[in-house]
């Protein structure tokens, strides 16, 4: 059989489109799978320029969001008190760009917590909804889980980060589940990073630039009974 120039032309082309099409997607997936690691050194927390984000005896310069718990000044530290009900945040009134940020936490109650970054509210059904990048604070649910210093999307399609790769592997055994831990966010242009206890943990990058500035938020996640710690907070804006 025989087959013309232009038939042979497009046979052609149609071949090298598939082929360019399915390396491109081969391309994608090896992307999206894997992770930027964070190899950057904790930075220096005692240096110029770092603000206390809590004066240890009021809630000054903070404004709770979308749900009811209560959240309190007691002895140096904040106190949020989990309950039934929605999550409930406190978050800063003012709202910060570029920053490192760092406070100790510590949990009295088996469950999950966070540190929203850049983060903003929208309208809900009932209550204004929180949504942005948070910063997990969640090894007691399930131990050895180790999902501290991790980035998700809360309100807002769920993990950026989840760490997951085998440099993370150390961050399981570095927490103190009965006492206080060390979070420490740096954020600069469209790179999240975040350290636990010293250790590199996350290394998103915003790639849409969707999060550019927004308030800290401190999460009690509802359904446990107990309480979530925080103290030494302080930032250093960029």
């Amino acid at each position: 059989m025989n087959i013309s120039p232009m038939k042979n032309t497009l046979a052609l082309l149609l071949l090298f489109t598939c082929v360019a099409t399915a390396a491109t997607s081969v391309a994608a997936k090896g992307k999206a799978g894997k992770q930027p690691i964070n190899t950057d050194s904790e930075p220096y927390l005692k240096g110029e320029g770092f603000v206390s984000l809590f004066d240890g005896k009021t809630l000054d310069g903070w404004v709770t969001r979308q749900g009811t718990m209560k959240f309190e000044a007691i002895d140096g530290e904040i106190v949020g008190t989990c309950s039934k009900g929605p999550s409930t945040f406190l978050c800063t009134e003012k709202d910060y760009t570029d920053f490192v940020f760092t406070c100790e936490f510590k949990w009295a109650v088996d469950g999950n917590s966070g540190v929203q970054v850049r983060s903003r509210t929208r309208k809900g059904k009932d209550v204004e909804i929180v949504f942005g990048p948070q910063v997990e604070m969640e090894d007691l649910a399930k131990k050895g889980r180790g999902w501290s210093g991790g980035i998700y999307g809360q309100a807002c399609g769920g993990w950026f980060y989840p760490l997951k790769s085998p440099e993370h592997r150390p961050l399981k055994d570095i927490i103190d589940r009965s006492g206080w831990n060390r979070m420490t966010v740096k954020v600069q242009g469209n790179v999240f990073k975040t350290w636990i206890n010293g250790q590199p943990a996350a290394n998103w990058i915003d790639e849409e630039n969707e999060y550019p500035n927004g308030f800290i938020g401190l999460q009690v996640h509802g359904g446990k009974q107990g309480t979530i710690h925080w103290r030494n907070l302080s930032i250093k804006e960029l």
